[in-house]
């Protein structure tokens, strides 16, 4: 990267810079949508820049991949704590959250599944599997604070109607109703299961 003469060199303010401007690029253009010179170039950094820190554009893959999948769970799960005990005030919060996140321009799905979809190998495959799983695990929670049945089979549920919904959202939902209508399943799944 580009760096002003007489700074000091910051690596770890290097890396999170690539990060940034890697994320969005590839969420915009996909995994194959970008060579690694035209990356280099749009971030702002060199080839061997990139090499240093990610190894590969593999490797600045599933680091984009890996630190999007933590800020996305944390944001899911701060906005499910932020709105108290109550399990169905919990799934109303974060389908509410995932409805802002659909209306946002640029918005095209998740980019775990999407990169998952265009790369159904590791890292790609590998990181989808794990960032699945932590919702599920995040959805299973909730259902086990309502003292449901079976927890672990409504949380897969939850998770369904979640993915579900950001893929509708992403490419079919000209009322943009996707978040709203997965929140209503979702609740209504909640109580059928004895919450």
């Amino acid at each position: 990267m580009p760096v002003p003469k007489g700074t000091s060199l910051d690596p770890e303010r290097t890396r999170a810079a690539l990060l940034a401007s890697a994320t969005e690029i590839l969420y915009e253009r996909g995994l194959d949508g970008v060579g690694v010179a035209e990356l280099c170039r749009e971030v702002g950094a060199s080839k061997e820049t990139l090499y240093r820190h990610f190894g590969s554009k593999d490797g600045l893959v599933e680091a984009v991949l890996e630190a999007r999948s933590d800020r996305v769970v944390q944001w899911l799960t701060d906005a499910a704590e932020a709105a108290g005990p109550h399990p169905g005030a919990q799934l109303s919060a974060l389908f509410d959250a995932l409805g802002s996140w659909y209306r946002q321009p640029g918005f095209r799905g998740c980019a775990i599944v999407n990169a998952s979809t265009q790369h159904h190998t590791p890292p790609a495959r590998t990181i989808a599997d794990r960032h699945l799983g932590r919702y599920q695990r995040l959805l299973t929670s909730i259902a086990e604070r309502a003292g449901v049945r079976e927890p672990e089979r409504l949380g897969r549920q939850l998770l369904i109607l979640l993915e579900g919904a950001t893929v509708v959202a992403d490419h079919h939902d000209p009322e943009g109703r996707a978040a709203e209508d997965a929140e209503r399943a979702a609740l209504a799944l909640l109580t059928a299961e004895g919450a």
